[in-house]
């Protein structure tokens, strides 16, 4: 595939709003989990609540959206400069050539359940201001975007679980690759409800403290909510056009083993056919690869699929999981964790593992002349310019994103040339 920009990006979660505060919590290695206190949610567990959401006022006309996780997507829009960023490129291209796809698994359900709460105790009727359409339906938080921006290209919200929020970067570079659009918002946002935190509950999925990925103690997740969004267009010609910390994306990789509704094939067979295809669209090679930001979930039966998968293609690549400091944010998780793994290629750094003190084992960590996993537990500097995401979901929906520093593009067009003048 053609590289794609990715021109401005942003995140907000419990690590604080905006870029600054999530690349200083990594770089410290804090975690924004707390204990549960979300309301009326009486569980033993531990979550990443974003503060403030409740209080952020929606714009006047945009008020039929109101609900958490619109409020939290415009909460995310206006950080970092890129609402403004987004209007400048919407202006350039034109409203109808820029396109939308957010990623969400439960959109505004908080909303509904809201709602039920308040339903008429006679006839069951639900209250006469709920607005299912503009809260709780899964486009909501697509359609919240391109009202905010006045697009008129085409949107869409996919909700593939836990994958949903990489997988956009891959429907937005198809339709840019068609022609279809000029430039894409691509993100995820997730809200906290109770029908998640009680859902995972059900399946036995919480872990009582903060979650610990591929720890040999590993006993579950903790949610956490997120907005996260990337601008994505293409790569502008001539390498004077780039700036120095530009970042691209490589390749997309993505398959559905359909294995099991909620557990992973036990040799990580859909999320390797991912990465392989991830690594095949970009031209890149495993060893290439300069840091892995794993799906990580802390279930047992989770990272040992993905440490199959990944020990099948890497071996001793720097990797972790960042779900210990801002917990699994569902549908948002894979653009959270894009803008992340942005942030360690633009900044040179390999974020630590957050919460994980003793990495398992069983799962490759250790030299015994097999492919092995490098766990990271202390941030540290490195001098990336390949790295890869991964997003993994219920269902086997699986999606691997590749993304590249610009001097690494910038070594290829130079290769290009040298080989183009050799044969000349």
């Amino acid at each position: 595939m053609k590289p794609l920009l990715l021109s401005h990006f942003t995140a907000t979660s419990c690590l604080g709003r905006g870029l600054d505060a999530t690349l200083d919590a990594l770089r410290s290695q804090r975690g924004g989990l707390a204990p549960c206190d979300f309301e009326r949610a009486e569980l033993e567990t531990w979550i990443g609540a974003v503060e403030d959401v409740e209080a952020v006022p929606m714009r006047a006309d945009l008020a039929e959206y109101a609900c958490r996780n619109n409020r939290l997507a415009q909460l995310g829009l206006v950080q970092d400069g890129f609402a403004a960023h987004v209007e400048a490129a919407a202006a350039r291209y034109g409203a109808e050539r820029v396109g939308v796809f957010m990623g969400t698994s439960t959109s505004g359900i908080l909303e509904t359940e809201h709602a039920y709460s308040q339903r008429d105790p006679q006839t069951g009727a639900l209250p006469a201001g709920f607005r299912y359409a503009q809260t709780h339906n899964a486009y909501s938080v697509a359609a919240f975007v391109r009202a905010y921006f006045a697009l008129r290209g085409p949107a869409t919200a996919i909700s593939s679980a836990c994958s949903s929020g990489a997988k956009v970067f891959g429907s937005a570079r198809r339709m840019i690759e068609a022609g279809l659009i000029d430039a894409a918002i691509v993100g995820g946002v997730d809200s906290l409800c109770l029908t998640t935190l009680y859902g995972f509950n059900s399946l036995e999925l919480l872990s009582r403290q903060p979650c610990r990925p591929f720890d040999v103690a590993r006993n579950g997740i903790s949610i956490g909510e997120a907005a996260a969004f990337a601008f994505i267009e293409r790569v502008p010609e001539g390498r004077s056009a780039l700036d120095d910390d530009a970042v691209l994306l490589l390749g997309v990789g993505e398959s559905s083993d359909a294995h099991h509704m909620s557990s992973p094939h036990p040799e990580g067979l859909g999320a390797r056919a991912a990465i392989e295809q991830a690594l095949a669209t970009a031209g890149v090679a495993p060893h290439e690869i300069g840091y892995i930001n794993l799906h990580g979930t802390a279930t047992p039966s989770n990272d040992a699929a993905e440490s199959l998968a990944v020990r099948a293609l890497f071996d001793g690549t720097p990797c972790s999981s960042t779900k210990g400091a801002t917990g699994h944010t569902l549908g948002a998780a894979g653009a959270l964790e894009a803008v992340i793994a942005a942030l360690a290629l633009r900044h040179r750094f390999v974020p630590a593992g957050v919460n994980t003190t003793q990495p398992d084992p069983a799962l490759g960590f250790v030299d015994d002349g097999a492919h092995r996993l490098d766990y990271v537990l202390q941030s540290r500097d490195a001098d990336l310019h390949t790295v890869l995401s991964n997003s993994f979901g219920f269902g086997g929906t699986n999606c691997s994103l590749i993304l590249g520093s610009a001097d690494r593009l910038s070594s290829e067009r130079h290769e290009s040339h040298d080989s183009h003048e050799q044969r000349a």
